[in-house]
């Protein structure tokens, strides 16, 4: 059955289209993401131009987290502008293949103009959901994401598909939202704070209870807290009304997280 488009995947989709066309950097004051010097080791951002640099929509740095090796077939969960897709490339090298699913085509034709700026032939881009990903099953070695599955309405059924499409053995590691309670109601209900990765973020123990019923094991979630400014620039941006909530229990509630976990050999 082919996936619908919710009213939450056009809401996302129509925000990062603009961001791409507005050749935004980031992903503005109302998302979850950092500055690229921040999130990646700086010797990794020196293989790329820094156009294609500035181009990232993340929260943390999965390549490192995911320790990738020459030869490996590596999947980026809603790859964007392609950024981490071309840092897992330069990683497997050629007897590797990096494969980048989004669902915008506006970040598809970027990731691929992208990839031809560094000459990569060992990665590709495909249009489609992550909930119903177009590829096979037990093909990969690593998927990554970086702060895309908190975006999905089904995370778990994320999760099944990426269980689906890893070979035994294979490595889950992905930098995410979560949070550490439950998020003010305001925030909950805003579709705009949903496309700026807050709303769409579960409960830590929540995230893990998902993986762990579609299979994962070994799953690890270490937490990496935003400082006030971050969040206080986001719930600025989303212009949501949070007089009544103790801005406090918000600094603590939101962070981002590196998550690994495998799929039993």
């Amino acid at each position: 059955m082919t996936q619908s488009p919710t009213p939450i995947h056009e809401t996302v989709r129509e925000h990062y289209a603009e961001r791409i066309k507005s050749s935004a950097s980031c992903c503005g004051p109302s998302d979850c993401c950092s500055p690229n010097n921040i999130l990646y080791p700086e010797q990794l951002l020196t293989t790329v131009p820094s156009d294609v640099a500035n181009t990232s929509y993340g929260c943390g740095d999965p390549i490192t987290l995911a320790s990738l090796k020459p030869g490996q077939t590596v999947l980026d969960l809603g790859s964007g502008a392609g950024l981490d897709c071309i840092l897992a490339a330069q990683k497997v090298g050629e007897t590797g293949h990096v494969i980048g699913v989004d669902m915008t085509p506006e970040m598809i034709e970027r990731a691929t103009a992208n990839a031809k700026k560094v000459n990569l032939t060992n990665v590709e881009f495909r249009q489609g959901y992550l909930e119903e990903l177009p590829v096979e099953n037990n093909t990969v070695d690593v998927i990554i994401s970086n702060c895309v599955i908190n975006l999905s309405p089904d995370k778990e059924k994320v999760f099944t598909e990426a269980f689906r499409v890893l070979a035994p053995g294979g490595k889950l590691a992905v930098s995410d939202i979560v949070t550490a309670g439950l998020l003010p109601e305001p925030v909950r209900q805003s579709l705009s704070a949903w496309a700026g990765c807050v709303a769409g973020a579960v409960q830590a123990d929540e995230y893990i209870a998902m993986m762990k019923s579609v299979g994962f094991t070994d799953i690890s979630v270490t937490p990496v807290f935003f400082d006030k400014e971050t969040v206080d620039s986001a719930l600025a941006d989303m212009k949501l009304d949070m007089a009544d909530y103790p801005r406090e229990e918000v600094y603590k509630a939101i962070y981002s997280a590196k998550i690994t976990a495998y799929k039993p050999a």
